[in-house]
């Protein structure tokens, strides 16, 4: 039991000490070069593969399907029926999960040292992998709602400020304020289903939502109209995490960063961990088959608008997006027909393998290029539609659908992000206005008002 905990305890403070040294050497003014942060980068992250791997091998030969680590309570003050607790879980699920992320950041840790190389963003660019890498640690093997909370964060506070990684082109950071924009509608959902699960558990611990039998054969003690209310809002969170229908406007997006961060976010970890936390929760979505019924309905749809949309793409990375769009819509499908084992196979594959083709990537047009030259004709001929097909009008309004991408930007700004920021625009009228008469003053003009001068 000691060697469990200390193998435990560097998965998760490994990266956590990366962040730590990468982050006060950026505070203090004095970073390190390239190959020690390089160095610094494969030691730690190699240490919690090892650990995690040797954790996993020990719980095997004991026979041992779950081992759970306990830091002890943390609640600030003593209230009767709640409590918080910092506790992570290794099981069937976190163990290979957290194994594949270190194993994909290792690689990719590797794969940027030398593709960054005398970039003037090198040390902020492995900042933000290591806020992300100890974001997906603490996303995979959590034991309470708080802590996977507190991963999920992380991992979209890196991703949106990698996205936006180049600071001087107008289109990097537009596109990483409209990731961070959607993140933050989820991640509220996620928050109200945190809060709900304390009111009704006291806690946040996952073995009091998801009883004590190891995973997948736990059970779900809240009623079926309870478990149906936090699953919805739980499915709000994956959505949003993993592009799914109506926000799947941010994935191509999200390819105006790095290829290192693309392939490790877009393409392996950050959109699996939707499905990940679906996979988690699994015996609540067994408490109600109207939540069931959702988790499938929201894959098929996401995963026919996503083979409209990568047909017609024109490059690599917005491609090999939607292409793993369409893997992820068929793991949800999975999940929700309870097919939890090959769910998770299915996302150890598909990140593996999307992994290797986005880090391939930027030499494939040359090499693509090359051979036709050597050819002396294209490779792919397009097909043309004849307007007098019966088919053509059909054809012709996919194909704008899929260009348009399904117009979901347009769908979201013009009714969900415009009347909210009318909404508290009136607010903040109302509120000068109440302050102006109480005060005595004159008038003062409302936000909007200086935002147009």
């Amino acid at each position: 039991m000691l060697i469990l905990y200390l193998l435990g305890l560097t998965v998760v403070l490994a990266p956590a000490l990366l962040v730590l040294v990468l982050g006060l050497s950026l505070l203090l003014g004095s970073p390190p070069g390239e190959r020690r942060i390089a160095w610094l980068t494969q030691v730690l992250v190699t240490a919690a593969f090892v650990a995690a791997a040797g954790l996993w091998g020990m719980m095997f030969l004991q026979g041992q399907s779950q081992y759970t680590l306990e830091l002890g309570n943390w609640a600030a003050l003593p209230v009767e029926h709640f409590h918080f607790t910092i506790k992570f879980l290794f099981d069937q699920l976190s163990t290979p999960f957290v194994i594949l992320s270190l194993a994909l950041c290792g690689i990719i840790g590797a794969f940027a040292s030398r593709y960054l190389h005398r970039d003037q963003g090198y040390t902020r660019f492995f900042l933000l992998y290591a806020i992300f890498t100890f974001g997906m640690v603490l996303s995979a093997v959590a034991g309470t709602i708080e802590t996977l909370f507190l991963g999920w964060e992380m991992v979209g506070l890196s991703s949106a400020l990698l996205v936006a990684f180049f600071q001087t082109r107008a289109n990097p950071v537009t596109n990483g304020l409209r990731v961070w924009s959607i993140y933050r509608f989820a991640d509220g959902a996620f928050l109200l289903a945190a809060l709900v699960l304390h009111h009704l558990t006291g806690g946040g611990d996952l073995d009091l939502l998801l009883g004590d039998a190891p995973w997948p054969d736990s059970s779900c003690p809240i009623s079926p109209w309870h478990a149906f209310i936090v699953g919805v809002l739980l499915l709000i969170a994956a959505a949003g995490k993993s592009a799914l229908v109506p926000f799947s406007g941010w994935l191509p997006r999200a390819m105006e960063g790095p290829t290192p961060s693309s392939a490790i976010f877009y393409g392996a970890l950050s959109v699996h961990l939707g499905a990940y936390l679906l996979l988690r929760v699994g015996p609540m979505l067994d408490q109600s088959l109207w939540l069931q019924g959702l988790v499938v309905l929201l894959g098929v749809v996401t995963a026919i608008y996503a083979a409209m949309a990568v047909k017609i793409q024109t490059d690599i990375k917005s491609g090999l997006a939607f292409a793993s769009l369409l893997q992820v819509s068929i793991i949800v499908i999975e999940i929700g027909l309870g097919l939890r084992y090959i769910a998770l196979i299915h996302i150890i594959g598909h990140a593996s393998m999307r992994t290797l083709q986005l880090l391939r990537a930027p030499s494939l047009l040359r090499d693509h290029r090359s051979l036709e030259d050597d050819l002396g004709s294209p490779i792919v001929q397009l097909a043309v539609t004849h307007p007098s097909h019966p088919l053509a009008p059909f054809r012709l309004w996919c194909y704008r659908t899929a260009l348009e991408r399904g117009y979901f930007d347009t769908v979201l700004d013009e009714w969900i992000a415009s009347p909210f920021v009318r909404l508290f625009r009136q607010f903040d009228r109302w509120e000068r206005a109440w302050g102006d008469w109480v005060a005595g003053s004159r008038p003062r003009r409302d936000a909007a008002a200086q935002e147009e001068d």
